[in-house]
C-alpha cells in the first residue's frame, strides 16, 4: 500500500526533480535597492530559503508603468538582470530552484509613482478603494486611465520581455501574476473591466489578455518552465466578479492548452462569505486542471499534509512560515517549533526582520 503523499515527498515539476513539496510562496518586500535593482542583501534572503522545493520570488514589474509600490524590483532592464542574477546564483549554489514573479499592478498605483506623473493605467477607468502606497506614505487612489486597443500589444511585449530577462538573469522558469488585483486579474474580472471592445464584455473577451501574455512568455521558456498564479476570491484592492466559479473554470480550463508547468492558486478569500457568490468549489478547479496543483492560503504542516493526503493539491504554497523560518522544511521534517513571523518587518527596511531569523540548527 502507497504511502500518503506529504510535505516531504518529492515531486516532478516540469523538468525538475523536486525534493519536497514544501513551496516558497511570493512576498513583496520592498528592499530593492536604488532603481529597483535586487542587492546582496536580497541574495542572501532568497538563498537561505534554497530548501524549498521551489522559490517563487517576489513580485517584479515589468515595465515602469507596472511598479505600484517603493522598492520592489524590476526585470525590464540590464541593470535588473544583473541583480537578479546575484540572487539566482546564491540559490543555485545551495541547490535550490527560483522562478521569478512577472507582475504589473494596473490601477493599484499612484501618479507619483508612475513615469512623468503619468495616470496609472488599467482595462477600465473604475478607481480602486483604499490607498496606495508610495515613497511619500499613504495616498488615495485616483481614477485609472482606461488602456487604448492599440496600447495593449505593447503590454504584452512587455511580459514577453521580462520573461526573455528573467532567462538572462538565470532563473529555473517564471510564474506569470494572475492574481490579487492587479492587471491581469483587473482584465479577467467583471468588477473591473468594463470595456466593450474585444478584451471586455464577454468571459472570453476579458480572459484574452492573460491568455496572450501566456502565450507570449510560454515562446520564451516552453510551457514545462511556466506557472500562472490565479486568486478566485480575493477581495484584496477592491476586486470582485459576478460569477466566480464560472469565471475561473473557464480560465482554467483554457490554460490547460498550454501544458504548463504548474497552476497556483491563493485560497485567501474562501474565509469571507459574501466573495464566492452562490457557490465556489476549489475542488472543481482541481478537476478541470492537468498538471501539477500549488495551493496557497493559511496552510500549517497538518492541513498542508492533509490536502496532499486527500489528492486536494500537489505542492502547497507558505508564506508568513517562509518568512520567519529559512530552514522551513527542516523543521517540517523534525516537527520542531516554529519562530513567529514579526509583521512589523515584513515591508521594507533591513536585515532585521529579513535575513536574521535563526536556524533551528544555528
Amino acid at each position: 500500500m502507497n504511502k500518503p503523499c506529504t510535505v516531504l515527498s518529492g515531486v516532478q515539476l516540469g523538468p525538475y526533480a523536486l525534493p519536497n513539496r514544501v513551496v516558497m510562496a511570493p512576498l513583496t518586500r520592498n528592499r530593492a535597492g536604488k532603481g529597483n535593482v535586487p542587492t546582496v542583501l536580497n541574495a542572501h534572503y532568497y538563498a537561505q530559503r534554497a530548501s524549498a522545493s521551489l522559490i517563487i520570488s517576489e513580485a517584479s514589474q515589468i515595465s515602469p508603468e507596472g511598479a505600484g509600490y517603493p522598492s520592489t524590483p524590476g526585470i525590464y532592464n540590464a541593470d535588473h538582470v544583473s541583480g537578479w542574477r546575484l540572487v539566482t546564483e546564491a540559490v543555485h549554489a545551495k541547490k535550490g530552484r527560483i522562478f521569478l514573479q512577472l507582475w504589473h499592478v494596473g490601477r493599484i498605483s499612484h501618479p507619483s509613482m508612475q513615469p512623468n506623473g503619468a495616470l496609472p493605467m488599467a482595462p477600465s477607468a473604475i478607481k480602486p478603494s483604499g490607498q496606495a502606497v508610495t515613497y511619500d506614505g499613504h495616498q488615495d487612489y485616483v481614477i485609472p486611465r482606461a488602456l487604448e486597443l492599440n496600447e495593449i500589444p505593447i503590454i504584452v511585449k512587455q511580459y514577453r520581455k521580462g520573461a526573455e530577462n528573467a532567462k538572462k538573469a538565470g532563473f529555473d522558469g517564471v510564474e506569470i501574476h494572475g492574481a490579487n488585483g492587479y492587471l491581469l486579474d483587473q482584465f479577467l474580472r467583471d468588477g473591473t473591466n468594463h470595456r466593450t471592445d474585444a478584451y471586455g464584455g464577454s468571459l472570453e473577451n476579458r480572459a484574452r489578455l492573460m491568455l496572450e501574455v501566456v502565450e507570449a512568455v510560454c515562446s520564451v521558456w516552453g510551457g514545462d518552465h511556466v506557472g500562472i498564479r490565479l486568486s478566485p476570491l480575493q477581495p484584496f484592492n477592491d476586486m470582485h466578479d459576478s460569477d466566480p466559479e464560472k469565471t475561473f473554470s473557464f480560465v482554467v480550463k483554457q490554460l490547460n492548452q498550454f501544458n504548463l508547468a504548474y497552476l497556483h492558486i491563493t485560497e485567501i478569500g474562501k474565509e469571507f462569505p459574501d466573495a464566492a457568490g452562490p457557490s465556489f468549489d476549489f475542488g472543481k478547479l482541481r478537476s478541470i486542471w492537468k498538471s501539477i496543483l500549488i495551493t496557497n492560503g493559511f496552510y500549517d504542516l497538518e492541513s498542508a499534509n492533509a490536502i496532499l493526503a486527500s489528492g486536494g493539491a500537489d505542492m502547497v504554497a507558505f508564506g508568513r512560515l517562509f518568512i520567519a523560518n529559512p530552514d522551513l522544511p527542516l523543521r517540517f521534517a523534525k516537527q520542531a517549533p516554529l519562530n513567529t513571523p514579526d509583521p512589523e518587518t515584513f515591508y521594507g527596511g533591513d536585515e532585521k526582520g529579513y535575513t536574521d531569523y535563526p536556524f533551528l540548527n544555528a
